[in-house]
């Protein structure tokens, strides 16, 4: 397979994602839209991984690293939207940019 297919489709998950990022309010679609651009981001690892086949097989070994601070990064994401939510009583980006009494 060549090895535009997999970047096409990465470069699509990650625009779909940077889209999710900057024009949604709503905090956990947001969390979303950084998890699609992760997503992106390993797919081009393994990708490159595939087609340099090289023997220490870095691309793999860094995409671990990526899955592994995704996890972290949903983990610590959701909390804090959780402290967003019980602070503010909405999970909405602007009205916390903004403040409740706005």
């Amino acid at each position: 397979m060549p090895l535009l297919y997999p970047l096409l489709l990465s470069a699509a998950l990650f625009g779909i994602g940077l889209y999710g990022v900057l024009a949604r309010r709503n905090a956990v679609l947001v969390l979303v839209g950084v998890e699609l651009m992760l997503n992106a981001v390993t797919l081009q690892l393994v990708a490159y991984d595939a087609w340099f086949a090289e023997t220490l097989h870095t691309g793999q070994v860094l995409t671990l690293f990526v899955i592994a601070l995704a996890a972290a990064e949903i983990g610590l994401g959701l909390a804090i939207v959780l402290a967003m939510f019980r602070g503010t009583g909405t999970i909405d980006v602007d009205v916390v940019e903004r403040g409740p009494e706005s």
